[in-house]
């Protein structure tokens, strides 16, 4: 028993040291991150921005004006049916794309596998999300539903 502690006693020493060392030691994500300033940048400019959360989620919360409402992933986290066929309707890879959900973690996921497995060349992740862009006063509108549009 103590021959193990010995063993592990240093590991766990070292433990914090590389969860503090290790996210600068991966490389960069394939896109790019945007900040609230950021996000207001691009919306201004016309981007396409796509808000990728479920409806009850753009209910309770509202959304980012001019946002395009395509569910990507469903309660259990899996991708739905209807999201290729929508976004790939929406863009396309040399178009430029915001994506956006609550706090960043789907849409980091998704911005990903577009970058790396279909090829889009200019995805943009809002890093934390509609809450952040909503506690930092920023402005939504209700979206009680979604139109043909795939807007509310």
């Amino acid at each position: 028993m103590k021959r193990k502690l010995l063993i592990f006693a240093p590991i766990l020493l070292l433990l914090p040291l590389a969860v503090w060392f290790l996210p600068s030691l991966l490389p960069d994500p394939p896109y790019e991150s945007l900040d609230n300033e950021g996000l207001q940048r691009m919306v201004q400019e016309g981007a396409l921005v796509v808000d990728i959360r479920r409806p009850e989620e753009w209910r309770q919360t509202g959304v980012v004006d001019g946002s395009h409402l395509i569910t990507a992933f469903d309660e259990r986290g899996r991708v739905t049916q209807e999201f290729p066929a929508l976004f790939g309707q929406l863009t396309n890879p040399d178009q430029p794309v915001v994506l956006i959900c609550r706090t960043g973690n789907r849409t980091d996921t998704l911005a990903r596998m577009l970058s790396e497995q279909a090829g889009y060349q200019q995805v943009y992740n809002v890093s934390r999300g509609i809450t952040s862009w909503i506690a930092d006063g920023r402005e939504v509108s209700p979206c009680p539903s979604r139109g043909s549009d795939l807007r509310c």
